[in-house]
């Protein structure tokens, strides 16, 4: 199993308390795939301890300052895969200074060191720079999955070493990030004789790319599956990919404009019929309804169509969604209106998941959008529904009631009425009842989002039977610090807890004392939470680390935004001069 079998029996030495040989042990081991699963097995005597850290070859870690890279080194010996997050989630809307950390090249350092057989990384809100991708793309000779999801830092000079070196490359994913789109030459550094891509993704790429080396490229991956291209890609463009390209399971599509000629018009339709194994269909910038029908002879096996960046009316998503009988996921945007969602409810049967974004967040006099008559009406028609994330203008309680009683399977349920403080509007009512009907009937509820109107009551429902939840986001909500406390005593399996604008103070924060270790992380930004309750949180769990980020201007006893999170390495070095950390360490 082991290049160096000393090694490993000294590592295996052990008093023995299981009767498997310790290669069945590794063995049976590997199969397991959850890390979850794996955590727990590691638990169960110092053999299997032993055996799980040998046989592991993937590694997750939530938050890269809560553990050191050489602890994960000590304890893993023999990773190829690491998945790493980074900062917390409210960066993604501002709310995290934008030095705050999460730097990925010391993680980088040591895996040199000690992985140099490392072939994928995947990284989620880190800091990358362009040097830190070269340092990637020159120690580890292997390299061939790297995924960045909302991460900033870097630009295309650092995709360009990645594709200059990395000869082995099967998958870049460049997906939302922060990137200093400084040329789309960088395809161009793929070498000639480079065929081993199966996934592209650059979708969130804002310039022109070098479309002739992407052509080229495209061309060389017989074994390219998934084609996210940018918008720069016209539909003239995007007909040549295809034609090099039938085997794609996964496309994003660039923009359709401009027009195409009545010959153009019908080669990207006779591409897009050969396109037999498409599952998932992505990008359409700019699409309009005389360009719909040439994706019809794709759609018949779609499971997921991805409409988040496509300003449909209702009647260009009912006239797709007819064409897509096996769609399990949905992500379109608010433009579709009540009666595009209605054509969901009747042509999805099968569907899954659901996502609706709001086109224009911040327009409060917004005449399109969508109400809680879009939702009954998709609860009504697809009954498998389990992950929904809704954002709307208005709710009422008895369409919650409903909506949860016809899918009751909810696993995650995300719903933003986006202006904050809003009642049940037929009734003017908190949306208490609504919330509360979601976790009485949703038994399977792991991620929940609430929003309107709610007062602590929201929050003694949860406590009460939310016994499943791992994720919750609370805005602008609750009355007094009982709402939290509610929260923090009543969900067992509560890792992750977001709070914003809410009423909570000292009280509240103190109450999960004996919580927080379990927990992945707590963030509370513009509460009721001062210094020195955070100074007292630290005191007493010395083992937690609890930083607080100040304002410019903000009143010096008031903790503005509150980030607590358990490590084993204590206090971080990285830390800027507007974040405090108050770890009892």
């Amino acid at each position: 199993m082991d290049s160096n079998p000393k090694m490993r029996k000294e590592f295996l030495d052990s008093t023995r308390s299981s009767p498997f040989p310790d290669e069945v042990l590794e063995r049976v081991l590997s199969l397991l795939r959850s890390h979850k699963d794996r955590s727990a097995v590691s638990l169960v005597c110092k053999d299997w301890y032993n055996a799980e850290s040998w046989s592991r070859t993937h590694v997750f870690i939530g938050n890269c300052y809560s553990v050191s890279p050489e602890i994960v080194a000590r304890r893993f010996p023999r990773i190829k895969s690491v998945t790493l997050k980074g900062k917390p989630r409210f960066s993604d809307f501002n709310l995290v200074p934008e030095n705050w950390g999460a730097d990925v090249h010391p993680w980088l350092v040591v895996f040199a060191a000690k992985y140099p057989f490392l072939e994928e990384l995947r990284l989620k809100r880190m800091a990358v720079s362009d040097e830190s991708l070269e340092f990637l793309a020159l120690n580890f000779p292997n390299f061939k999955v790297l995924s960045l999801l909302s991460c900033d830092g870097f630009s295309t000079d650092g995709l360009a070493a990645i594709a200059t070196h990395c000869k082995n490359l099967t998958q870049l994913d460049i997906q939302e990030n922060g990137i200093d789109d400084k040329s789309g030459n960088w395809l161009s550094c793929f070498p000639e004789n480079f065929t081993s891509l199966e996934v592209l993704n650059f979708a969130n790429l804002n310039t022109d790319v070098n479309f002739d080396a992407l052509e080229r490229l495209v061309s060389r991956c017989k074994s390219l599956k998934v084609l996210k291209a940018n918008k720069s890609i016209s539909l003239e463009h995007l007909q040549r990919l295809l034609v090099c390209a039938p085997q794609l399971t996964e496309l994003g599509t660039g923009s359709f404009m401009p027009e195409l000629t009545a010959h153009q018009y019908a080669e990207l339709g006779s591409s897009f019929n050969q396109l037999k194994n498409l599952n998932t269909l992505s990008g359409l910038w700019e699409a309009t309804a005389p360009y719909l029908p040439v994706l019809y002879p794709a759609c018949t096996n779609l499971t997921f169509l991805n409409l988040s960046y496509a300003f449909l009316q209702s009647i260009e998503l009912a006239s797709l969604l007819c064409q897509c009988p096996r769609l399990q996921r949905l992500w379109v945007l608010d433009t579709v209106g009540d009666k595009g969602l209605e054509a969901v409810g009747s042509n999805c049967p099968l569907l899954e998941e659901l996502r609706v974004f709001p086109a224009d967040p911040f327009d409060e006099e917004v005449i399109h959008g969508v109400t809680e008559a879009g939702f009954l009406a998709v609860s009504y028609g697809c009954r498998r529904l389990h992950y929904v994330l809704y954002f709307c203008r208005q709710m009422t309680n008895a369409a919650v009631a409903t909506i949860v009683q016809n899918c009751p399977d909810f696993t995650h349920f995300r719903l933003c009425i986006m202006n904050p403080g809003q009642p049940d509007y037929l009734t003017n009512e908190p949306m208490d009842e609504a919330f509360g009907a979601v976790v009485r009937t949703c038994t399977k509820l792991q991620r929940l989002s609430v929003s309107g109107l709610l007062t602590d009551l929201t929050f003694e429902y949860i406590g009460q039977y939310a016994k499943n939840l791992e994720t919750l986001s609370v805005a602008f909500a609750g009355s007094s610090d009982r709402g939290m406390q509610c929260m923090l005593e009543g969900c067992p399996k509560l890792r992750k807890l977001e709070i914003r604008d809410c009423p909570f103070g000292n009280a509240a924060l103190l109450s999960g004392l004996e919580k927080y270790e379990s927990m992945r992380s707590l963030w509370m930004s513009a509460c009721n939470v001062t210094m020195n309750g955070c100074r007292v949180l630290a005191r007493e769990m010395p083992r937690l680390n609890v930083e607080v980020m100040k304002e410019d201007g903000s009143d010096d006893s008031q903790a503005d935004k509150v980030y607590v999170y358990r490590s084993v390495v204590g206090p971080r070095r990285d830390a800027p001069p507007c974040v405090l950390t108050l770890s009892g360490l």
